[in-house]
């Protein structure tokens, strides 16, 4: 009986011991799962926070101009918010936001001590940097006199990370060091189309290559507007802030001057009017209400930008207002056209254009088009150009047409609209040959 107590206290004994080793087995393997479920979920979080598109279109394509490689910026100072992940070749840290964090030192050292600078904003000066990983960026810093803290920063640096598009000027880093903020995009190679209308630097630009551009804003503005979730205003479209990679094709930035970007705001009691003159929607400055209307009246002035090669702050608006009084319905336009074109351009396009530049430009906002119809319209001019060119049958090429469309347009079915779009998104472009 002693031996059988003896025994049985013997064998509770190690299965005790065996039952606690299998518990903390479990426990360790538990905490191994999560933590793997943690890295994975943090490193598919910038994904699941990019805006897209019900029907596909424009969706997440982001086609840099810089000569990005593998490798990701070098771990910076431990904020807490980072999370080391394993890449291909070497290890890089992310920011929480999903956004790759520059060191402040690395920056730099790739603009010689923020001695290349190319262009200068309200908010900062911008420089032109080479990385150490062989990539070419642009780096805007910030202006010291900003009372954003850090958290604000990053919740920015958030809504910027996670608007991708092909005409957009895409945030591929930023910095928060030393009292700095800076902001990281890819490199336009071609720079500012401002400076293609009136530096010198580069020959005139074609009206073919100007359609082109128009067409290329216009598919931004009209992501932000009606793609990007929740919709977003720019509040500065201007020639110097749309930009030209190698291809010549347009993009602008997100924010080309910081904190302008906004979601649609209305706001009647702003003390400020921010934006650039002759660019500003009448009806915002009497109102402080900007909308996404606002954006298309900038969009309007920069088309009559393209076809006259004028400066909204040198009277462009004088000049296009003394036009329309001898324009006859949508004919009479090309009076304005730029001189350094010398005639070379399609006086129908031309004036369907300006015609549709000057429906932007109504004083009243709901007479405006949206930007989703002025990417239709656009895209209608450009379509009609292949047919020409190709012999095949002509399309009404009247904007009366393009009016009726317009109006036509909220009435359509989701299913009517899903192939306008993808009519539009097959219109052939010479810049990809």
């Amino acid at each position: 009986m002693k031996g059988i107590s003896w025994g049985l206290i013997i064998g509770i004994s190690i299965g005790v011991i065996i039952g606690v080793l299998l518990a903390i087995a479990a426990w360790f393997c538990i905490k191994i799962r999560k933590r793997h479920a943690q890295i994975r979920s943090s490193s598919s979080r910038r994904a699941a926070t990019i805006p897209i598109r019900e029907n596909g279109a424009d969706s997440c394509t982001v086609l840099s101009d810089s000569t990005i490689g593998q490798e990701s910026p070098k771990p910076s100072d431990g904020d807490g918010m980072s999370l080391w992940l394993e890449g291909p070749k070497r290890k890089s840290v992310v920011s929480f936001s999903g956004i790759p964090k520059y060191p402040y030192k690395e920056l730099q050292k790739a603009t010689h001590n923020f001695t290349t600078m190319i262009g200068q904003g309200a908010f900062g000066p911008v420089y032109k940097a080479h990385m150490t990983t062989g990539e070419t960026v642009a780096v805007k810093v910030l202006s010291t006199d900003s009372k954003q803290g850090e958290r604000e920063f990053q919740t920015e640096v958030l809504l910027l990370g996670r608007l991708h598009h092909r005409n957009l000027v895409n945030l591929v880093g930023y910095c928060a060091e030393k009292g700095q903020r800076m902001l990281v995009y890819v490199y336009m190679s071609n720079g500012s189309l401002a400076s293609h209308l009136y530096s010198g630097k580069h020959g005139p630009l074609s009206w073919d290559l100007r359609v082109y551009i128009a067409l290329d804003v216009a598919r931004g503005l009209e992501y932000l507007h009606d793609g990007a979730i929740p919709p977003v205003v720019h509040r500065d479209i201007k020639s110097s802030n749309i930009l030209l990679d190698r291809s010549m094709r347009a993009r602008f930035g997100q924010v080309a001057d910081f904190g302008l970007s906004r979601e649609e705001m209305v706001n009647p009691h702003a003390s400020n009017v921010r934006g650039t003159f002759g660019y500003l929607d009448p009806e915002y400055i009497s109102s402080r209400a900007f909308t996404k209307k606002s954006d298309v009246y900038s969009f309007g002035i920069l088309l009559f930008e393209l076809i006259a090669g004028t400066n909204p702050q040198q009277g462009l608006m004088e000049y296009i207002e003394l036009a329309a009084i001898n324009v006859e319905g949508s004919v009479g336009w090309e009076e304005i056209a730029d001189s350094h074109l010398d005639r070379k351009y399609d006086v129908q396009e031309l004036n369907d254009m300006a015609t549709l530049a000057y429906k932007c430009i109504n004083h009243s906002a709901r007479k405006r088009p949206s930007m989703r119809d002025i990417v239709q319209a656009l895209s209608r001019i450009i379509k009609l150009r292949h047919s020409r060119k190709h012999h095949r049958k002509e399309l009404p090429i009247s904007m009366e047409e393009v009016s009726i469309d317009m109006d036509q347009l909220e009435t359509r079915t989701p299913t009517a609209d899903h192939q306008r779009w993808e009519s539009i998104d097959s219109t052939k472009d010479p810049r990809d040959d």
